[in-house]
């Protein structure tokens, strides 16, 4: 604590903060076990696997979050999660600041969501002493994905990205910048490809009882 300011509220905050700190230390070891204790949990123990969740991720209990192991993350108090959200296999959220998934958000595999910043000049980035002490001084930014988003595998979102209501990340992105709403990025960095429309719409109760290939209005035309 320097100027009675808590590390963990600068943390959580943006501000730059001591990551060798005691408590940052202390709640970092405590995530990480609770990470590790939900992802040892055998999937036939459903029940005792979804209580670890909602350990790790308090945020997640009662409204029927899903996650697939192996997942990772830093502190899971941070992640905040709305209805219905879906974490595909081996995802990684790097919770030093908040991560926000609204309602109804689907996280494909291999998915990357990371809050931490360092400083890009090398002396201020590394371990140095100062006038209270040795600190290791970084900072991070608040990801926030809005309803209805999907993610889709292997995409990689940087910390202070806001991705829009509807749209969809390509697999492989790399996304840099927020993401306006009904809109597909894709690209590393990744770029808005086009907009989500009625012409993507694949008529999917219709296509189901005829049995058919689901092909969009785009397609056909």
């Amino acid at each position: 604590m320097y100027n009675n300011i808590n590390e963990w509220d600068r943390m959580v905050e943006g501000k730059l903060y001591n990551s060798s700190s005691e408590d940052i230390a202390k709640r970092h070891d405590e995530g990480m076990y609770r990470c590790e204790r939900f992802n040892k949990i055998s999937v036939r123990r459903a029940k005792a696997k979804q209580r670890a969740l909602e350990k790790l991720i308090p945020s997640a209990v009662e409204n029927g979050l899903s996650v697939f192991a192996p997942f990772y993350c830093e502190y899971g108090v941070n992640i905040h999660v709305g209805e219905g959200c879906f974490v595909n296999y081996s995802c990684i959220f790097l919770d030093v600041a908040p991560i926000t998934l609204g309602n109804g958000v689907w996280i494909g595999a291999n998915v990357t969501l990371a809050t931490p910043n360092h400083p890009f000049i090398s002396e201020e980035r590394l371990p140095a002493d100062y006038l209270d002490g040795n600190h290791n001084l970084e900072y991070a930014s608040p990801i926030r994905i809005k309803d209805r988003c999907w993610i889709c595998s292997s995409a990689t979102i940087c910390g202070g990205v806001t991705i829009g209501e509807n749209s969809i990340v390509a697999a492989g992105a790399v996304v840099t910048r927020d993401v306006p709403p009904n809109s597909i990025v894709a690209g590393a960095p990744a770029k808005v490809i086009r907009e989500i429309d009625e012409e993507d719409r694949i008529d999917v109760w219709e296509t189901y009882v005829k049995n058919d290939v689901p092909i969009s209005k785009r397609k056909k035309g």
